[in-house]
């Protein structure tokens, strides 16, 4: 695959006060309204907001246009919204963003975490720990369920002391996730899932049981089948991450321009009986200038991955 010059989150990666919870109710609850039409899935459709979150490097954290991406969702008809850790690192992120979701009608569907960090690195153990004894407290109070995690980046392949450093952090994350209501779950990039899975591999064998949250594109990049790793990892798989590419491996303004062959993944999650959830995430390359208003590929995404997934 022709490797492009795009904002790759991996590539990007470099390296708090309670408000009142009666403004939060769950999202299950609160926006009946914006269930998802019947369907075989069911799925209901997210969004990640790293399109938004590439426009603040180093540290991603888009929370100045927060209100632009409630106000572009909500316009597009998207279910939920899946934040980054940046977010919620604000000492006034529970009113602020509780805020934003009364006034858009568009819960808060969960968070990604991993920007910079290493999880197999002991030495920022303690670091992960007091920042997730921050952010899931608040994640909770917003609503969100769902908590995908990357583990970090290594220049050469894990050791299995790296490997029992990573699943000795994570077991104690979804610790504290279980105990707040939030499913943890692993969030896969490239380096993940690349050289036959030997990163995912690698924390599988310790924790077997544990939740995945795959990204379909990054799978793809990493030379892997989604609709084999559907078969292989299907009952654990509880969130999905959708975004579209040429045959060139560029990426696309909306999903549904490219390549992805969205409907055999849709097919082998119907034969798994997958009933979790899926995000959009969008993602341009350097450089790039959208040809539509933002709003409108967030609304042609939404309308694309109800037609494949719904039927």
């Amino acid at each position: 695959m022709k490797q492009q010059k795009s904002i790759s989150r991996r590539g990007f990666i470099s390296k708090t006060t309670q408000a009142s919870a009666a403004i939060f109710i769950s999202p299950q609850i609160s926006f009946r309204k914006q269930q998802p039409s019947s369907s075989s899935l069911d799925i209901p459709i997210y969004a990640h907001l790293w399109v938004y979150a590439s426009k603040f490097p180093p540290n991603w954290d888009c929370t100045p246009n927060l209100e632009t991406v409630f106000s572009d969702l909500s316009y597009a008809g998207i279910q939920g919204l899946e934040l980054m850790e940046a977010n919620l690192r604000h000492q006034d992120a529970v009113s602020r963003i509780g805020e934003l979701i009364k006034k858009y009608s568009l819960p808060v569907s969960g968070s990604s975490y991993g920007v910079g960090l290493k999880l197999f690195d002991k030495n920022q153990h303690a670091d992960i720990m007091a920042d997730i004894q921050i952010i899931i407290p608040r994640l909770n109070k917003l609503g969100g369920k769902t908590f995908g995690i990357s583990v970090g980046h290594s220049d050469k392949p894990k050791s299995e002391a790296q490997f029992d450093a990573q699943a000795e952090i994570l077991q104690k994350i979804e610790v504290i996730c279980n105990d707040h209501g939030i499913i943890a779950n692993l969030h896969n990039h490239t380096y993940e899932v690349e050289n036959d899975l030997h990163d995912l591999k690698g924390t599988l064998v310790r924790l077997p049981d544990f939740k995945l949250g795959p990204d379909v594109n990054w799978l793809i990049r990493a030379g892997v089948n989604p609709v084999d790793f559907i078969h292989t990892y299907g009952n654990q798989i509880v969130y999905l991450h959708l975004r579209d590419q040429y045959d060139d491996g560029i990426w696309t303004e909306y999903l549904g321009q490219g390549a992805t062959d969205f409907k055999s993944i849709s097919e082998a999650l119907k034969e798994v009986g997958f009933d979790g959830q899926a995000a959009i995430e969008l993602a341009f390359p350097n450089d790039f200038n959208p040809k539509n208003a933002l709003k409108e590929d967030w609304k042609m995404s939404r309308e694309y991955v109800q037609n494949i997934f719904g039927g």
